[in-house]
Order: structure tokens, then sequence, then C-alpha cells
């Protein structure tokens, strides 16, 4: 749960926020000596100062719906904590109306939910119904043509349905259209640089994956990308500089762990570095897990695209981990003759 948060906020936000918690925190914690009720109150100024701040730090990350959702839950309880501060007689009243709001909010509005056509959208494409699918987000798009979500939602499907022309138009899109949004930008560049490598068009790709890093460097699947391109067009150094150990540390699942071992695996063997390449082996060994993830979604029929693209990553992953594969296989090109 942890390590999905802090993949959700991102590096520098995460940072931020535990930053704020140990000041404010130990600026509480150093009040509770002082008696009298300054100290009271400037506890709870401390409490709304967390508070505020950390909504700004996980607000950033939201989408104006979801912001806005929250801010109706939040905003009134806020106001009547306010109020319990600056009332004194009144605070058990304010401040156990500011708990009740939000619990009330949050049953009032619940989570956010998709969009009925996204859900139509996706049972369309779970029946290999495409075309139906894209029509739906299409019709979507007539009525809402600034939303950039929409956009990706279906270049995503007019990729599994082989449109690439067409879903290239739509990433086009939303990097023109979002020049003031640098998460939808991120996501452009990064769907088109999934689009360029599903056609073979390595450094294409690798141009618009970079564009993603320079955006959103604190990001592990900016990085991710741009190392997983640079094995593909053999450049085993630049693999090493994005695939690095600090890399590692932020990817929450394993099965992306498991491939940035055999990247890097396959790196060092090209470098000739036998001795690191088998180094690797043991964090291969630790994601097993990310092996067995790996290949029931293969199987699945909506995968075909993930397969083009990483069957044999995955299959090469298998045989090292059963012994069918020498380390040194991984750079025949250095192989004695």
């Amino acid at each position: 749960m942890l390590d999905q948060f802090r993949y959700f906020l991102g590096p520098s936000r995460f940072r931020a926020l535990v930053l704020l918690l140990v000041i404010t925190g130990g600026i509480s914690i150093f009040l509770t000596f002082i008696p009298g009720e300054i100290a009271v109150l400037l506890q709870s100024a401390l409490v709304l100062i967390f508070g505020v701040g950390a909504a700004v730090i996980v607000g950033g990350r939201m989408n104006n719906e979801e912001r806005l959702r929250w801010l109706a839950i939040i905003a009134p309880a806020l106001g009547l904590f306010l109020l319990g501060m600056f009332f004194e007689s009144y605070r058990a009243i304010f401040f156990g109306g500011s708990i009740g709001w939000v619990i009330v909010g949050l049953l009032t509005f619940g989570r956010a939910r998709a969009p009925m056509q996204y859900r139509e959208a996706i049972k369309a494409m779970r029946k290999n119904n495409y075309k139906e699918a894209v029509d739906i987000m299409t019709d979507l798009i007539k009525a809402e043509p600034d939303v950039a979500n929409h956009y990706r939602f279906r270049a995503n499907l007019l990729m599994l349905w082989g449109k690439y022309d067409r879903a290239r138009r739509d990433y086009q899109y939303i990097i023109h259209a979002a020049a003031n949004d640098p998460a939808a930008l991120v996501e452009g560049y990064d769907g088109l640089s999934g689009l360029e490598m599903q056609l073979g068009k390595y450094d294409a790709a690798l141009e618009a994956a970079k564009k993603a890093y320079e955006l959103a460097p604190d990001e592990w699947v900016t990085a991710y990308n741009v190392g997983l391109l640079q094995d593909r067009l053999h450049h085993p150094e630049q693999v090493l500089e994005f695939l690095g150990p600090r890399l590692t540390a932020h990817v929450p699942d394993s099965r992306h762990r498991l491939l940035i071992a055999l990247y890097k695996m396959r790196a060092y063997a090209r470098l000739g570095d036998l001795t690191a390449a088998e180094a690797e082996l043991p964090h291969m060994r630790h994601e097993k897990g990310g092996l067995n993830e790996w290949q029931r979604i293969l199987a699945s029929d909506q995968a075909a695209t993930l397969r083009d693209n990483f069957a044999e990553d995955v299959a090469l992953a298998d045989a090292l981990l059963q012994g069918k594969t020498a380390v040194s296989e991984l750079a025949p090109e250095r192989m004695p003759l």
C-alpha cells in the first residue's frame, strides 16, 4: 500500500509530504511540553498546516474531477475545524462536525467512477469488438472534445485494434493540445513511444520516450521506458545509466523489476562483463512472482501488443532461471568461435 502511494505521488512529492510530516509533527511534540492554551492552539494550527499542505501535494497529482470531489469532502470539514479553533466553547461540536462531514462526504461522493462510456468500451474490448469500443469513445470525444484522457484511451484501443496511424494521430493530438498539462504530455509521449516501439521504429520510440523522461524525470516508468529502448537498440551503457539501482528501488511491481534485471544482465554481457551479468541472476530469481504474472498476462486475448513486445524477453527470463540458457549466450557476438 505504501509503495503504491509513493508511486502515485512520485519521489519528489512523496519526499515533500514526509518532510512536511516530520516538521509539523516535530514541532507539535515539542509543544506538548509547553503548558497553556496557546500551545494547544499552535498544535491545532500545525494540524491545519499539515492538512492543507498534504492536500496541495496529493491534489497536484489528481485530475480536475478528482480534485473537485475531494474539495467537496475536505473544504466544509476544514471550515468547521477553523471555527473550532476560534470558538473554544463550541470546539468539541465543531471538531466532531468536521470529522462527521468527512465520513458523510466519503459515503456521499464515494470513489470516483469511470464514465459509463469507458465501461461500455471496456466490455466491447473484452469481446474483441474493437470497432464498437472505438466508436463509443469517438462519440464521447464529440461530446467532450477537450478531455485529453478520452483521446488517450481511444488511442490505446486503436493500438489493440492495429489501427496505428489513427492511434498516432490521437497521441499527437494529446501532445499538441496539452502544452500546459505536463501529466497529459507525459502520457502522450509515452503512448507515442509505445506505438513506435510496436512498429519496430526504435529510434522514433526512443525520441518520444526521452521527451517523456525530460518532463517527468522522477517517475520510474519514464526512465524504465528509455532503458528498455536502449536495450532494443543495443546501447548497453545507456541501459545501465537509466536502469540503475535507484530506479529499481522505486519500481512497485515485480514483473518490471524482473525485466530490469534481465536488461541489465544483457547490457553487462554485451559489454563483456559476465561477472556483473551473473550477479543479476539472484535479482531475477527474487522476482519469480513477476515471471508468473507476465505469463498470465501474455496468455490473455487482449495481450497481442504485449506479446509482440515482451514475449521473447519473458521466455528468455524463464530460460535463464531454469538454467536452459547461459548468461554468456545473451551476447552471441562476444562468444568465441
